[in-house]
């Protein structure tokens, strides 16, 4: 499957603001909302993510709420497969599933509608989409909420993984994880 060289790497990567101290002091935030508005680096990485799953068999696209929404919906347009939110708890209207994960101080909790992955197969074929692995909490409980729900969760893809954090192999104990760029 396809991946990105280094020097497009760096082209997005230059694309995407750091935010110093923010939510909290210590923290670099990474802001993808100048990448975003950037319609030439959006729809640079909208077509790299296109190219490299367009041969995959894949029956439904997740995004974690709420910047996966963002990359995830664009994507299952663009190989035109449905779309499933995975929401923070609470959030959606119908009948749900959910799974919890650990925080550094409490839990949290994602949920997933339980017909969200009704379709003619068994076992419906899902890539997990969105923005960052930190310590890859959210996106462990998402893989695992997608199986849980009589899916297979066949990927991860994330637009960036913090690897200082070590979330990516925390995912990779469920799913294969792609992680577009690399921050150390």
């Amino acid at each position: 499957m396809e991946t990105l060289n280094i020097e497009d790497k760096a082209y997005l990567l230059k694309n995407i603001r750091d935010i110093k101290d923010f939510p909290k002091p210590g923290i670099i935030f990474k802001d993808i909302t100048t990448l975003l508005n950037n319609k030439e680096a959006y729809g640079f990485l909208m077509d790299h993510l296109e190219r490299r799953y367009k041969e995959i068999d894949i029956d439904f696209i997740a995004g974690i709420d709420s910047r996966g929404f963002i990359f995830g919906a664009a994507l299952a347009d663009r190989l035109h497969k449905g779309f499933v939110p995975i929401r923070k708890a609470g959030k959606l209207p119908y009948t749900t599933i959910s799974e919890k994960y650990a925080l550094e101080y409490g839990f949290d909790e994602v949920e997933i509608h339980l017909d969200a992955f009704a379709c003619e197969k068994e076992k419906p074929r899902v890539l997990l989409v969105d923005d960052l692995i930190a310590t890859g909490g959210t996106a462990e409980a998402a893989a695992t909420l997608i199986n849980k729900a009589g899916a297979e969760c066949v990927e991860a893809c994330m637009l960036i993984n913090l690897a200082f954090l070590e979330g990516k192999q925390k995912i990779e104990a469920i799913t294969p994880v792609y992680a577009v760029l690399d921050v150390e």
